[in-house]
C-alpha cells in the first residue's frame, strides 16, 4: 500500500491553520471526496457535515462546503454534534458521504476531518488513498457547471434526532429515575445532547463542561482529564460520573467513590452482561493491542475470546465486521456497540453501564471492577523531527526489553498516528520489571529524539 500523505489513523488531523489542517486542504478534501462519491450522474448527491466546538471549525466548515458544492454535491450542515451522530445521520438521511470536523480529545488548537461512507462506517485505507490522489489534482478539475452547483441547508433538528436514537437503545423496561448522574461533556460536541438524553431517561443530571467558547474544549475536563468528573461526583454525591471527549466518541466513567473505570473494565462489564443474556455475538470481544492482559484473562475464564487489532477504532470496527462481533473497543474508552452504531459512541456505552447499574441495584463500585488489571505502564515521548524508532540504540533497547518480557508480558512501542509522539506500553505481572523496561526504552527514545 502507498504511503498516505494526509490521512492518519483517524482522518486528517493537525494544528489549525497549518498544513495539513488548512483551509486549502479542507477545500481539496471537499473537491476530492465529492468527485469520488458522485457515482450516479442521473441524481443529486448529498454530504452531511457535523463539527465540534473548536474555533477553527468556522474556517474548515466553509472550505469543505466550497469544495463539495463546486463539484455538484448538496450539503446539510448539522452544527455541533457528536461523531457517532454524524455517522448515524449519514445513513438515515441516505447521504453519499458524512464528514465530522473534530480533533477528538486534542486541544482546541488542533482540528481534524473524519469521513464516513454512505453505510455510516469510516472509510477504508484504500478509499482514503484514492481521495488523496484526487486531492493532488488541480483545483480546476472536475468542477460542476453553473447550474449544477450544490445547495446548502442547515439541519435544525439534528440534535433532537440523535437524542431519540440514543434513548431508544436504553432498555424500555428500565428507568434512570432516582439516579444522580454527573456528565462531563468536555465543552465539546455533546454539550447539549448528552445532558438532555440522560435527563429525558429520568436521571437527575449534573453537567460539567457544557459552556464551550471555542477555546476550552478538552481543557482540564472530559475523558482525558477525569479529575473534573471525579470532583463533581464527590461534590454532588452522585451514583456515577461519565466523562466524554471533545467529539463524544469515547468515554471514561467513575463510580460513586470517584474511582476511575477505563474502557477495558467497561467492555468486561458489558461483555459479561451480554454473554449472560445471550446477546454477545461472535463468542468474544474485539480490542486493540493496548488492552490489558487482565481483560483477556477475564474473558477467557468465561469461555470468551479477545481478538486484538492495531490501535484505532476503525480497525476494531473492521475486525468486528469481518468476524461478526457486536462488542469491541479500546482501553481509552472508544467503545463500539455495533447493534446500535457504526463507530465509537460514548453516550451509548454509558447507557449500557447505567442499564447494568439499574438492573443490579448495586453501587457501581461493586460492578465496575470486573478484573484485576495486570500492571501496565504507558509513557508518551514527544519528538520534533526525525524517526527515533529507526535509531539503532532504540531498536537495541526494544530487543532487550522483549527478551526480558518473553513469556511473562507484552511490549508495544509505536508512533502515534495523530500526534508527534512515541507511545511505549509494557505490562507484566512483575511491576518492577515493567517500570525498568519503560525507563530503558524511554531513555533511548529521548536520546535519539534530541
Amino acid at each position: 500500500m502507498s504511503k498516505r500523505q494526509y490521512f492518519g489513523t483517524d482522518g486528517i488531523r493537525g494544528e489549525a491553520n497549518r498544513h495539513p489542517m488548512s483551509a486549502e486542504v479542507a477545500l481539496r478534501v471537499g473537491l476530492a471526496a465529492g468527485k469520488m462519491f458522485r457515482r450516479d450522474e442521473s441524481r443529486r448527491h448529498l454530504v452531511v457535515i457535523g463539527k465540534d466546538t473548536r474555533l477553527s471549525g468556522y474556517m474548515i466548515e466553509p472550505a469543505l462546503v466550497a469544495g463539495f458544492t463546486s463539484v455538484g454535491m448538496d450539503v446539510r450542515l448539522f452544527g455541533p454534534l457528536p461523531t457517532p451522530a454524524v455517522a448515524m445521520m449519514t445513513r438515515s438521511l441516505r447521504a453519499d458521504l458524512g464528514v465530522m470536523i473534530s480533533a477528538s480529545h486534542n486541544a482546541f488548537s488542533d482540528n481534524g476531518i473524519k469521513l464516513f461512507g454512505p453505510d455510516g462506517y469510516k472509510l477504508s485505507d484504500e478509499t482514503e488513498l484514492k481521495i488523496e490522489a484526487f486531492m493532488d489534482e488541480g483545483l480546476e478539475t472536475g468542477l460542476a457547471g453553473p447550474r449544477d452547483l450544490g445547495r446548502v441547508v442547515r439541519v435544525d433538528d439534528s440534535q433532537a434526532r440523535y437524542i431519540e436514537i440514543v434513548k431508544a437503545t436504553f432498555p424500555k423496561a428500565l428507568s434512570l429515575n432516582g439516579l444522580r448522574v454527573v456528565v462531563d461533556c468536555a465543552n465539546g460536541a455533546a454539550y447539549k445532547v448528552a445532558p438532555a438524553a440522560l435527563h429525558e431517561l429520568g436521571a437527575e443530571v449534573m453537567s460539567v463542561g457544557v459552556t464551550p467558547d471555542g477555546f476550552n474544549i478538552n481543557d482540564e475536563c472530559g475523558s482525558t482529564h477525569p479529575a473534573a468528573m471525579v470532583k463533581a461526583v464527590k461534590e454532588y454525591r452522585a451514583d456515577i460520573g461519565i466523562a466524554l471527549d471533545g467529539d463524544a466518541d469515547r468515554l471514561i466513567i467513575c463510580d460513586e467513590r470517584g474511582q476511575i473505570v477505563d474502557g477495558d473494565q467497561i467492555m468486561a462489564m458489558i461483555a459479561g452482561e451480554w454473554a449472560q443474556e445471550g446477546r454477545l455475538v461472535g463468542g468474544g470481544v474485539v480490542a486493540t493491542v493496548m488492552s490489558n492482559l487482565g481483560l483477556e484473562r477475564f474473558l477467557n475464564a468465561k469461555g470468551l475470546d479477545l481478538h486484538r487489532t492495531q490501535v484505532g477504532d476503525r480497525y476494531v470496527m473492521a475486525k468486528m465486521r469481518d468476524g461478526g462481533f457486536n462488542l469491541g473497543g479500546e482501553q481509552s474508552g472508544h467503545l463500539i456497540l455495533s447493534d446500535f452504531s457504526t463507530t465509537g459512541d460514548g453516550l451509548l456505552a454509558a447507557l449500557q453501564v447505567l442499564a447494568a447499574r439499574v438492573r443490579s441495584g448495586k453501587p457501581l463500585s461493586t460492578l465496575a471492577r470486573q478484573f484485576e488489571p495486570v500492571p501496565q505502564r504507558l509513557e508518551n515521548i514527544r519528538f520534533t523531527g526525525g524517526k527515533p524508532l529507526e535509531a539503532e540504540s532504540v531498536l537495541a533497547a526494544i530487543a532487550e526489553a522483549e527478551k526480558k518480557l518473553l513469556g511473562q508480558g507484552r511490549l508495544l512501542v509505536r508512533a502515534s498516528g495523530t500526534e508527534p509522539l512515541i507511545r511505549i506500553m509494557a505490562e507484566a505481572d512483575d511491576e518492577r520489571m515493567v517500570g525498568q523496561v519503560i525507563r530503558d526504552i524511554a531513555g533511548a527514545v529521548k536520546k535519539a529524539a534530541m
